[in-house]
């Protein structure tokens, strides 16, 4: 079965950083695409990232490019995000998602491109 665990949630000031981790199992990680996630409280779902497979090309969404990072680790199932100069409209609760291959541009951050999740991993911002 295809599973995703996201950890690395916490508690963090304004200002400082984080880096949330998702671990794989039960898929050819490499050949898969991850997209990472975030739903704030009473708000939509939103994309936030992704990362493709095969060549690890990343794409980030308008609201957190430039203090954001997404990497993967193919040897040890892993994909991170790390978050930087957070603000507390970060504030939310992150998840990690797969879809085998690779999504067509327009639909990197749409969480019915993911067939898979992981449980999500609550990030809050404030002083």
């Amino acid at each position: 079965d295809v599973q995703l665990q996201a950890s690395g949630g916490g508690l963090v000031q304004p200002g400082g950083s984080l880096t949330l981790s998702c671990v794989a199992s039960g898929f050819a990680f490499d050949a898969y695409a991850i997209g990472w996630f975030r739903q704030a409280p009473g708000k939509d779902r939103e994309g936030i990232s992704c990362i493709s497979s095969r060549n690890n090309n990343t794409y980030y969404a308008d609201s957190v490019r430039g203090r954001f990072t997404t990497s993967r680790d193919n040897t040890n199932n892993r994909v991170y995000l790390q978050m930087n100069t957070l603000r507390p409209e970060d504030t939310a609760v992150y998840y990690c998602a797969t879809v085998e291959g690779n999504p067509i541009m327009s639909s990197y951050f749409l969480s019915s491109t993911y067939p898979y999740w992981g449980q999500g991993t609550l990030v809050t911002v404030s002083s």
